[in-house]
Order: structure tokens, then sequence, then C-alpha cells
């Protein structure tokens, strides 16, 4: 039977870094079935998200633009309307669009207000979903305080705890992501001193097997209904915290499993004004706490290690119902975690742990064949699945819309046309507690990276100096050169690429650059408008035969 991928398996870990896979190096880890993926498909190494914060991120990769030219640059800032998805792109070529699990999506309410669209007709809900259909949508933070819950959507995975017979009233928060302490009372995975603990929950219920099940009967229903080729976005929850996993991952791996931190006591001398204020950020300075990274971080590789198991579970059901033959699957994350790194916890910065993600695409064509088990270590970004997606499922990629490029030349071992010299990320921290430490005006509080494979550069708006790390000699990012004399050249260069990327034209996605083309050939004397003419009769008769008659 010959093989082609007419489905899409869109795999996405939340916090997952890049270099927390076995087949990434980490020498601890052991990710069989992810690795197993990687050699049936290409790993792409130098994988960059477009923002390191969860909401820009993703809309990122939904829409297949950069941050600047969508505009949802921060969590919960509402995709505009308007916006063309991965959803819209596919439908267009015959693609259901589904999702299952988190997208971090915020509507524009006033955006469907203002043209009439109801939420509740297909359109509006495609529009206040990113574009997506809804299989189960849970963005997976639960957390309740004496405001309320942090989400104040349902949620579906508490809903279905409550069916399993779990009693407290927000299990998400009591079992899902708390332990037990010696005592009997609730162990709060919010609390990182609570990481070794095991949560309160069987582990069949926690949240990633929860979603490899919906997802195995999302397909289940495809194939029952037999309805067109699909993709489906399985959006994981986990590894992102609450750092606290169910048993048996809790104890899995202690602190002689824990690689040694990436810092620098240079950091701490003469640092960038608002690298220093995320490092001075209480998840900052708790992460660089004596064993606190020994206490967390074997609770981080649990939860990796629970997801690669369910990683083995799907591929598993996947091959005994044939879909290893007709599905692309792709494996990535929306941003890593610095778990100390750089004096740093969570993301927010450009440091490799946080920017950097997996990316895993198994192709089952047959074109992909010659290329099974490589690595490519191509200047990659999130951008360019949306071109690989639009581009599997038939016809040009608009490239007028889409910012990235297709991966499928990698894939089928063909070397792409043109490729990009330097990958790009930006950062809009306006909302955030350091832009209020350092007084900036919100429209000031952005950063924007640009990285080829010698050097990573972060401009800083707001009249900061900006940062310069030497990846050749420097691969670790612990010596910023950004106001060393010496390498005043390359951060020229690099002024000069950020010129040249904002000037593109990213909001000119109503027409495309073949179309523009074919209006430099068009005459309006052929419609009847003649500009700049003097005489009638230097004109061809039959053009201006309807100007000078009439009946």
């Amino acid at each position: 039977m010959s093989r082609k991928a007419k489905n899409i398996l869109f795999v996405m870990f939340d916090q997952l870094r890049f270099d927390y896979l076995s087949c990434a190096g980490h020498p601890t880890l052991e990710t069989p079935h992810l690795d197993a993926l990687a050699a049936k498909g290409v790993r792409f190494s130098h994988c960059y998200v477009q923002s390191p914060i969860c909401g820009a991120s993703r809309m990122s990769f939904y829409t297949g633009r950069y941050v600047h030219s969508h505009g949802s640059a921060w969590n919960n800032f509402p995709l505009k309307v308007g916006e063309v998805t991965l959803g819209d792109h596919l439908r267009a070529r015959g693609m259901d669009s589904w999702l299952i699990g988190k997208t971090h999506m915020s509507v524009d309410q006033e955006g469907l207000d203002r043209l009439g669209i109801s939420r509740d007709g297909i359109i509006g809900a495609r529009v206040a979903e990113c574009g997506f259909d809804v299989f189960l949508r849970d963005d997976g933070l639960w957390g309740e305080g004496p405001a309320g819950f942090y989400d104040k959507k349902r949620s579906p995975y508490n809903e279905y705890l409550k069916g399993q017979g779990y009693e407290a009233e927000n299990p998400w928060q009591h079992n899902a992501n708390a332990g037990v302490d010696e005592d009997g009372n609730v162990a709060s995975g919010w609390f990182m001193r609570h990481a070794d603990k095991a949560a309160n929950i069987r582990e069949e219920d926690s949240e990633t097997p929860w979603l490899t099940s919906q997802a195995m009967e999302f397909i289940k229903a495809q194939d029952a209904s037999g309805s067109g080729p699909w993709m489906c976005h399985l959006s994981y929850i986990k590894p992102h915290w609450p750092y606290i996993v169910p048993a048996p991952y809790h104890d899995m791996y202690g602190a002689n499993h824990v690689l040694p931190v990436v810092r620098s006591e240079s950091e701490l001398e003469d640092t960038h004004p608002v690298y220093e204020q995320f490092m001075q950020n209480e998840i900052g300075q708790t992460f660089s706490m004596p064993g606190v990274r020994e206490k967390v971080i074997p609770a981080y590789m649990g939860l990796i290690k629970q997801a690669d198991d369910q990683m083995g579970r799907l591929f598993r059901w996947l091959e005994e119902t044939g879909h290893m033959d007709d599905t692309m699957i792709v494996v990535t994350s929306d941003h890593g975690d610095y778990l100390g790194d750089h004096w740093l916890g969570e993301k927010d910065l450009f440091h490799d742990p946080s920017v950097r993600v997996p990316l895993i695409v198994y192709d089952p064509s047959e074109q992909a064949d010659a290329t099974r088990g490589t690595v490519c270590d191509a200047l990659v970004e999130s951008i360019d699945l949306a071109a690989t997606f639009v581009d599997l499922a038939g016809g040009d990629v608009p490239d007028h819309v889409l910012e990235g490029y297709s991966l499928l030349p990698f894939l089928h071992g063909q070397t792409p046309d043109t490729w990009r010299e330097f990958a790009v990320s930006e950062y809009d921290y306006s909302a955030t507690p350091e832009a209020a430490a350092l007084d900036l005006d919100p429209k000031q509080a952005r950063l924007f990276m640009l990285a080829d494979n010698e050097w990573k550069f972060v401009f800083a708006d707001g009249g900061f100096r900006p940062l310069l790390f030497d990846l050749k000699n420097d691969p670790d990012e612990l010596n910023d050169l950004g106001a060393d004399p010496d390498y005043a050249e390359v951060v020229e260069m690099f002024l000069g690429r950020l010129s040249e990327w904002a000037r593109r034209p990213s909001q000119r996605t109503t027409v495309s650059s073949e179309f523009l083309e074919g209006k430099r050939t068009g005459s309006s004397s052929s419609v009847g408008i003649f500009i700049g003419v003097y005489d009638e009769r230097d004109l061809p008769p039959e053009v201006i035969e309807k100007t000078i008659t009439y009946k």
C-alpha cells in the first residue's frame, strides 16, 4: 500500500524545552517514543518560536505570521477579527481543522460586536476559537483565589474529574495539581517545595492521559463519519507548571538526574537593565535559591516522561488503526523553560532554553523516505508549520499572508529555493511588573531577537543598549557583548537586518504579489480611463470607440 499524508496531527506541549528529549542529547531523561518518531521523521534542531510567551507564540503558530503582524502580543491580548488562521487556509483546501486542548486564545469581542457577528453561529464560533472547530477546549489553568477563577470559562477537565468520583470543588487544583502532606492536608503544586510529592490523582485521570484519550476519540469519530481529511491540533497542558506529577512519575528522577545549571557570576555584573529586572522577579529569585532546581526539575522530567509514554500509547493506536500511513505527525512546544539557567525561571527572554523549541516532523509519504532519522539544522521558525500544512493540503502557499516557509522540501530531501538568513522572535512586556519597574511607556516595552548560525542579537526599545551573544564561541550565551565597541559592526549589521525585516509589507494581505505584477501590465485605457493622453488620435480606434461615440 502506498503511503501518503492525508491528515495532520499537530501535537504541541506547553513549556517543553528543546533539549529535554533524549534524542536531543539529554543524558538522563528517557523519551523513547518521541525518539522513535524522530527516527522515522526529521528532527529540526534550530526551531525558534516567534515569542517566548504562551499567547503570542501560539497566535503565530495559528496564523503563520509574526507577532509584529498579527498584534496579539501577550497572553490574553485578543487576536483581532480578520486575521486569517490556519483553519481558514486549510478549509479552503478541503481539510477540516480541529482543536483538542489549549490555545490561550482571547476573542476580539469588540470586533465581533462591531461587525455584528454572533459567537453562536459557525463563523463567530470559529473566529472566537482561533479558526478551529472545537472537539474540546481546555486551557489548563483553573487556579482559584479570593477573586474567583483565573480562567472564567467552563472547565471540561474538572467536569471529567467529578464524573470520575473526585469530590473536591476544584479537582484540577486540589487533585491533579496538588499532593498530600504528612498530616493529610492539601500540598498545592503551586508551591515548589511540594514538587517531589505525588499528585493526588490516579495517573490515568491526570491531564496528559485525558487529552490523549480525547484525541483517540476524535479520530474514531472522524473514521466513523467518513469525513474528509483533517488537521487535529492536540495541544497538551503539560509540562507547564504547577510542577507536580502523579505516581509513578513523581520519583522516577532525582537530584542525581538534574543537569548542572547554566549560569555565570559574570551575568550579574553590568547586567542589561531589562535582563536584570527579569532576574529579580519572584520566579527568577526562587530558582536561584539553593536546592530549588533539585526539587523542581525531577518533577518537570517526570511530566515529560509521562508525556512521552502517552505518545507511545497514541502512536501504537495509530499503527493499529492504519493512521501512521496517512497522517503527518508534528511534535513541538510553544516555548521552553529556564529552570534556573541564566538566573531565570519561566520563559520571557531569548536565551535558548526559552525561545528554542523541539520540532519533530514525521511524514509517512514515500517522498520522505530518504530523510528518515535525519537532523536538519536549518533556521526554522514556528510560523513555518502553517506554510507546511497549507503546502501539504494542496495549492500554492499564499506568501502575502503566511510569513513562514514550507518544510516539505527538507522532508523530501530537497534544497529550498530560498531560505531565511536569520530567525526572529519578539516580546512585548508592556503589561508586566518589569516594565513598571523600568518606568517604560507601554509603546517602548518591546524586545526583538534576531538569530543566525553565529550570533544572537536582541534589540531593546526604550533607549536601552542591545544584547549580543557569540553563538560559535559562547553557545551557552553567558557573555553579553552588546556594549563592547569591538562588536559595533556586528550590532550595526543586525540593526540593518531588523530595519529590513520591519519594513516588509506584512499588512498587505488582501492582494498577492502575482496580483500586483499583473496590474503592472494592465492598461486603464481598456476600461475607458485615459490618464495623461493629449491626443485621442494617438490611440487605437477600438480603444477609444466607446469614449467618443454614443448611440
